[in-house]
């Protein structure tokens, strides 16, 4: 009886919409028990991540994407009812309605009902296959128009455009995007970003049509579609997908005479309250300053600064919670390619000056803004590399005063490369926009007793909207721990609390053999892309195993899936292991043929290996087979294991040689060849101290003496080129390769992930005399177990082209659509030096397909 009394002395909040801001709302007012609390969703499913909602098509459900579920709700005590389409808001009796008659009265009500995406006015919109992008029921259309479909056209450039595109040819299709504007992403970037990001996309396969209105949507002459625009050119298509903006849903404020502004939104002040004091609005249905905000963060401001004004919640000072815009920076990845846009990106406050750096063989651009004096960030675009996202989004969030030089923020050479550490960064530093953590929360977060990087997220929600803030929250928290005399844990992720070589040995002493067994027995969720190359790393380096099988095919990056090397216009390179760079003339006939045959762009790279470009997907297969009938291996050029073993020709042939450095060469491949480690691996083989093979360069050196050979660990060329530390002289065959077994054993056990040698040296606590006494004088006791590990993986290596060639289910994947045999007319070469390279944009020509099997011809733009 008394809790019946005290449920009716609650405040009734009811809460229209339950998108990720209006659960958001949710969960920060269920804080508070003196609300009753009831959501009302006219989709048929509770809140879900929208962020990631091109995921659903790399192979993620709706359950995965979902942010809440009916009994998490129940443990809140929040009332909810899905399918629940509000109809009608009584402002007096203070009650809304649904479509199915039921009424809810509420003290409070909170319009969340988001945005609905913006199709332009054009005729023939409204035909069957002319699809949105923006709820998981949208992309179940979309996932079944693709199934009749070949070519898919996305209208929309910018943000949400460019996520179309990648989910629909993620399906196979071949795809197109119209924007409108000179160039994509007109908001957030330059027009120079804006130029390379077109070129990068395009170089994916994707063709860009920019400057392009539509003027009617008609039957297809050769598709099921054809765009006509007001240039007089036609795109012919089979599926269009409308992702030109989104409008506010505001329908319910202008009918029940709400304010709204002269172009949409539902008007509200700094605490989110609309034109009557008891309904709020938050989110992109909301109008604030004449604004509204696309993106979730601000949305969750509003949420919280909604709640808080609710609750009566008040600064030190007395004053309630206020919205006062937000910050519209924004780091993501498109399709693969790195963007980043922050603050004032196109140079508009007035005497603002430019820095700008643009690599274009790299693909990269970048461009700060800062204020006249050049004392102030003012904003900054990055294409291609967002390494200094986190660093030029403080300096511009927090005010901090530009080094003497800025530009050397952005240079990748520079001598004296500006650094901003963790403890420059004041208290009131926002580190997550998307839930407005600052560092001052993550220091209280660990003061109430947080003793992870994960309870921090747990309790801050740090980390858990976009996800791009994961490394600095992880920094700033490690940063914290240690200043405490904490032990800062090396976990790789929030869903594993092991390091790397922590989960190596789980692995390996619990026989684990799949990634779903490793996360249900040993992890949490449902995993990451830290974890999960992480993982696969490991099971190959202990099983060996197929790494194309059910099991581990989704824990591989797109050069293991493919055995190959993805190249920037979507071929791939097909690099056969030519041990110690030997080969014969039959070999080298074979190779030229395949070259000729596929017409393949033929290289001899550094390792003295054949590297043969610009092979489409679907010609791997029969290059392979023809590779592998003649004798040739893969050269696992795609995999993070052992690439070269470089090498002179020794004593064989050369008179200043002292032992037979080919042979050993060879030998060390063949038995290395397959090896699964934490980075690539490189060995060098020098038949004297000549050189000639540049051992000393490499992971494993070898350098031939008198009396045997000198061993050399921990070299690699790259950005930071490191010359080996000498590990030990005069050793005899036998000694050397017990020697290089156990440390690159060593190495695949303890290495953190994406540790080259020469770091793992240089990190080594103890450094090259520690190694030294781990393999030379067993100080470990664990020399005969890792000789037993290597044995293994020895024993149990296999050409996976050749695995591939026998499995007819892994030859499925080997197609450019899944549902056509046509290749794809996108990729397209130019010949320069009597060789292919890769077409640039303007030199990308229209063709011709004809589809062998309707006999019909198709034209389209390529």
């Amino acid at each position: 009886m008394n809790s019946d009394k005290q449920l009716l002395s609650k405040a009734k909040i009811v809460v229209v919409g339950n998108g990720m801001v209006g659960h958001h709302f949710v969960e920060e007012m269920a804080k508070n028990s003196d609300y009753e609390i009831t959501v009302l969703s006219a989709e048929s499913r509770l809140a879900y991540d929208r962020v990631h909602l091109s995921e659903y098509f790399g192979g993620k459900t709706a359950e995965d994407l979902a942010m809440t579920t009916p009994e998490h709700y129940e443990e809140l005590g929040v009332t909810f009812k899905t399918n629940a389409k509000v109809t009608n808001i009584d402002k007096v009796a203070k009650f809304v309605s649904t479509e199915s008659g039921a009424t809810y009265h509420y003290d409070k009500l909170i319009l969340a009902t988001g945005s609905y995406p913006f199709v332009p006015p054009i005729p023939g919109k409204d035909q069957d296959h002319c699809l949105v992008y923006r709820t998981i029921d949208d992309l179940e259309d979309i996932a079944n128009s693709a199934k009749v479909s070949k070519i898919g056209v996305v209208i929309g450039g910018g943000l949400l455009g460019l996520e179309a595109a990648n989910a629909i040819k993620q399906l196979g299709l071949q795809t197109h995007v119209v924007e409108f504007a000179p160039q994509l992403m007109g908001v957030q970037i330059d027009g120079g970003g804006g130029r390379l990001l077109k070129s990068k996309i395009e170089d994916l396969g994707v063709k860009v049509h920019t400057s392009k209105a539509t003027n009617v949507i008609e039957k297809g002459d050769s598709s099921r579609y054809k765009l006509c625009f007001n240039d007089g050119s036609e795109l012919e298509t089979d599926l269009i997908l409308f992702s030109a903006g989104i409008r506010p849903y505001d329908n319910l404020a202008r009918e029940f005479d709400l304010a709204i502004g002269e172009r949409g939104g539902i008007v509200v002040n700094n605490q989110c309250q609309t034109s009557d004091a008891d309904i709020y609005a938050i989110g992109e249905c909301a109008l604030w300053n004449n604004f509204i905000f696309g993106l979730v963060a601000p949305g969750y401001a509003m949420a919280k600064v909604a709640a808080k004004h609710i609750g009566g919640v008040t600064d030190a000072n007395g004053e309630p919670a206020e919205f006062t815009g937000a910050d519209m920076s924004t780091k993501l990845k498109l399709m693969g390619v790195e963007v980043g846009s922050i603050g004032d990106a196109h140079a508009k406050t007035e005497g603002s000056l430019t820095y700008t750096y643009e690599n274009q063989p790299e693909g990269v651009y970048k461009k700060i803004v800062v204020s006249s004096d050049k004392k102030a960030l003012l904003g900054a675009v990055l294409i291609g590399d967002t390494s200094e996202y986190d660093t030029l989004l403080q300096y511009m969030l927090n005010a901090i005063e530009l080094p003497e030089s800025p530009e050397g923020l952005i240079l990748p050479m520079a001598a004296d490369k500006p650094t901003l550490g963790v403890d420059a960064l004041p208290d009131t530093a926002t580190i997550c926009s998307c839930h407005n953590v600052t560092k001052g929360d993550i220091i209280a977060a660990i003061d109430c007793g947080a003793v992870d990087v994960g309870q921090v997220k747990s309790g801050t929600k740090a980390g858990s909207g976009c996800g791009g803030c994961a490394a600095l929250v992880k920094s700033v928290a490690d940063n914290e721990f240690e200043k405490r005399g904490v032990e800062v844990k090396k976990d790789i992720c929030e869903h594993f609390a092991y390091s790397r070589k922590e989960l190596f040995d789980i692995v390996s002493v619990e026989k684990i053999k799949t990634f779903d067994e490793l996360l249900s027995s040993h992890g949490r969720g449902l995993g990451c892309e830290i974890c999960k190359p992480v993982a696969a790393s490991v099971l190959a380096s202990v099983w060996n195993d197929y790494i194309l099988k059910k099991p581990h095919l989704s824990l591989q990056d797109t050069n293991d899936t493919y055995l190959g090397n993805m190249q920037k216009d979507g071929t791939y390179s097909v690099v056969p292991r030519i041990a110690g760079g030997e080969i014969t003339p039959d070999k080298l006939i074979v190779l030229g043929q395949v070259a000729k045959k596929y017409n393949l762009y033929t290289k001899i790279t550094g390792g003295a290996r054949v590297d043969l470009f610009g092979a489409r997907v679907e010609q791997l297969p029969p290059i392979w087979k023809e590779l592998v009938d003649a004798g040739f291996e893969t050269g696992h050029a795609y995999g993070k294991s052992l690439r070269t073993v470089k090498s002179c020709v020794g004593s064989t042939w050369c008179r200043y040689g002292v032992q037979d450095s080919m042979t050993m060469a060879i030998d060390l491949e063949n038995r290395y060849k397959g090896l699964r480690a934490p980075h690539k691996i490189k060995f060098g083989v020098s038949g004297c101290t000549r050189e000639c093979a540049e051992a000393q360069g490499k992971d494993i050196g070898i350098i031939a003496t008198e009396n045997g050979w000198n061993l050399f660990v921990g070299g690699n060329g790259g950005m930071k080129p490191r010359h080996g530390d000498l590990f030990a002289t005069d050793l005899d065959d036998e000694t050397l390769v017990k020697y290089v077994d156990r440390i690159l054993m060593f190495y695949v056990q303890t290495g953190d992930r994406l540790q080259r040698t020469s770091v793992w040296m240089d990190n080594l606590e103890g450094g090259l005399a520690y190694l030294q006494d781990v393999i030379m004088k067993d100080s470990l006791g664990i020399t005969d177990v890792l000789e037993e590990q290597m044995a293994a993986i020895v024993g149990s290596y296999q050409c996976e082209w050749k695995t591939t060639l026998e499995d007819p289910e892994a030859l499925k994947r080997f197609k450019p659509f899944v549902n056509s045999d046509k290749g794809d007319s996108n990729i397209q070469f130019v010949t320069e030096r009597d060789q292919i390279r890769p077409a640039r944009g303007e030199e990308k020509i229209a063709v011709t397909i004809i589809d062998a099997t309707e006999k019909d011809v198709v034209a389209e733009e390529a």
